[in-house]
């Protein structure tokens, strides 16, 4: 990939810069949705060129894998990578900026009240169930 430049922002929005990546690694890390089907059937109802053309993107940056399911070899199963889990804290603080900022989108209480009890539990503890899910 070529990047507009050397900015570890910039960097970093050239991997995930758009909703749909975030969304994803979202429903893969929190809400334990791993098939096609389920990200699709996500609140956002992401169009099926986008989800496509996402978990490619995805895939190809290294942040998610995409393995044959065990039990349906016709069925795909996604996964974030060690790089996609090192994503956990700034989506954690995504949700803490919105519960804070803006309460009624607060639709994740026991993310915001785990975050504000401790952060580095919580990481640690989200962490180790996304570490365990890799093997």
């Amino acid at each position: 990939m070529t990047r507009r430049s050397d900015c570890p922002i910039s960097n970093v929005l050239d991997h995930v810069g758009d909703k749909w990546s975030l969304l994803i690694l979202r429903d893969l890390m929190f809400f334990d949705k791993n098939t096609y089907s389920e990200l699709q059937n996500s609140v956002e109802r992401m169009a099926t060129n986008i989800l496509s053309s996402r978990l490619e993107r995805l895939e190809k940056d290294g942040l998610i894998t995409k393995q044959t399911d065990a039990k349906d070899k016709r069925r795909k199963v996604y996964r974030v990578t060690r790089a996609g889990i090192d994503m956990l804290p700034i989506l954690l603080e995504m949700i803490a900026w919105s519960c804070k900022h803006e309460p009624e989108t607060n639709t994740y209480p026991e993310f915001y009240a785990a975050l504000q009890k401790g952060r580095e539990e919580l990481i640690h503890d989200l962490t180790m169930k996304l570490v365990a899910n890799l093997e």
